[in-house]
């Protein structure tokens, strides 16, 4: 029977030979991701229910990101609930203050994320390790709770659709811009419990931090997951970050499999994106909506805080100033450390920007960037809803680090290749 790479994956998880779209299945989980927003919850409930142990202290990592350092009396007790929990059940991969930082950049730097396994994390974004070749799901503090405690989740198998990334990018194109045009033209609703495979030439230039970029904002149209096949970027990646555990099975799907939709992209023909408000479905090109005054300029997320996109912002920035203001997280330590090594911050400094530990706080509206009423921000995070980053009556514009690095300098939206 033919199948894809999500099917096969968790046809593994289940112990069968085969699944299908719609098939119920009780599936074995490799990894779970903890952080410290949706743990504090899953770890009462276990309490509630007399369950005092989790499945396996190794196969389990914790890194408090969301509001880290603590910006208040309520975020420092879900740190020190975490901490304590972390403790006491000796989770080998804990990641405290001081090495913590976005779960979604942390997880690949550090080893954590191998092709063909499920991996599963109580946060939505989770779909970021697809780019691995892994099977990868958010799921909910009732979930993460059984999953803690038992290894396994129930899953109904996604139906697939295939995502053909076609040509070359341009320059000035990024990964950003193709799954802002991908999500602008299915809609947030188009791949509905669906898992999204990418495929295609403009794919195999990406760099694996750029792939993560795409299988980031798969929930974006409503996925259940994103998934990139196995390649030789996969491979000299996982040789270099891998610690632990080196061995891993790789899945390739079937010529024959059947997929829901294809959809192919001419990305030679694609110019830089900017998701308006107040959905990531919103994607225009930047010729239709560039001279918007903006107020702020955030660069970072899980979507776009890495070494690679600071390069590039910083590559556009560099001998000039911001004109808003302009906030930039590198999201783990060691992005930080390097991006200090690499001068990148001193690029920053000088532009005026200021420069944060790592943290997801901006992006969900918590610290370290909220807006004001009627305010604008630039943003290369994955969600502009009402309200995201701060007032219900602010706007969030999605965009690339090299559009909204453009955008600090000029003060409004603008086309990072004026910059190029």
């Amino acid at each position: 029977m033919p199948m894809n790479m999500t099917e096969k994956i968790l046809a593994k998880a289940a112990g069968k030979d085969a699944v299908c779209a719609g098939d119920l299945i009780s599936a074995e989980i490799d990894v779970i991701m903890c952080h410290d927003v949706t743990t504090p919850p899953a770890i009462s409930m276990l309490k509630e229910n007399g369950i005092d142990k989790v499945f396996d202290p190794e196969r389990i990592v914790v890194t408090p990101d969301h509001f880290q350092p603590a910006k208040d009396i309520k975020s420092a007790e879900l740190h020190k609930r975490l901490d304590k929990w972390a403790r006491e059940k000796k989770i080998k991969h804990y990641y405290p203050i001081g090495k913590a930082g976005v779960c979604h950049a942390l997880l690949p730097e550090q080893g954590h994320i191998r092709p063909g396994e499920v991996i599963v994390g109580g946060d939505s974004h989770t779909c970021t390790y697809g780019a691995f070749g892994a099977f990868s799901t958010g799921i909910g503090s009732t979930d993460l709770a059984a999953a803690i405690a038992t290894g396994q989740l129930w899953f109904k198998v996604p139906e697939s659709m295939k995502f053909v990334l076609n040509g070359t990018l341009p320059p000035g194109v990024y990964s950003k811009d193709v799954i802002l045009a991908v999500i602008a033209r299915i809609g947030t609703d188009g791949a509905l419990y669906r898992a999204m495979e990418f495929t295609g030439s403009a794919l195999g230039d990406m760099t694996m931090e750029a792939r993560m970029t795409v299988t980031n904002m798969a929930i974006e149209a409503g996925a259940k997951n994103g998934i990139i096949g196995f390649d030789e970027t996969t491979k000299q990646y996982l040789d270099e970050h891998l610690k632990d555990k080196t061995e891993y099975t790789v899945y390739d799907s079937d010529a024959e499999a059947e997929y829901v939709a294809v959809k192919e992209f001419d990305c030679s023909k694609l110019e830089p994106m900017v998701a308006l408000p107040h959905l990531p479905s919103g994607g225009v090109p930047i010729g239709e909506c560039s001279g918007k005054e903006m107020d702020q300029a955030y660069i970072g997320s899980c979507t776009n805080g890495r070494i690679e996109d600071l390069r590039i912002a910083a590559k556009i920035m560099q001998g000039k100033a911001v004109a808003i203001r302009t906030i930039v997280v590198p999201a783990t330590p060691e992005i930080w450390k390097q991006m200090m090594d690499e001068g990148l911050g001193s690029i920053f400094y000088e532009a005026g920007c200021v420069v944060s530990a790592p943290t997801c706080g901006a992006c969900l509206g918590g610290f370290m960037g909220i807006l004001a009423s009627d305010e604008k921000c630039v943003s290369t995070t994955n969600r502009n809803f009402v309200g995201r980053m701060g007032s219900p009556k602010s706007e969030v514009y999605l965009a690339s680090p090299a559009t909204a690095a453009a955008s600090a300098i000029e003060g409004k939206l603008t086309d990072p290749r004026k910059f190029m």
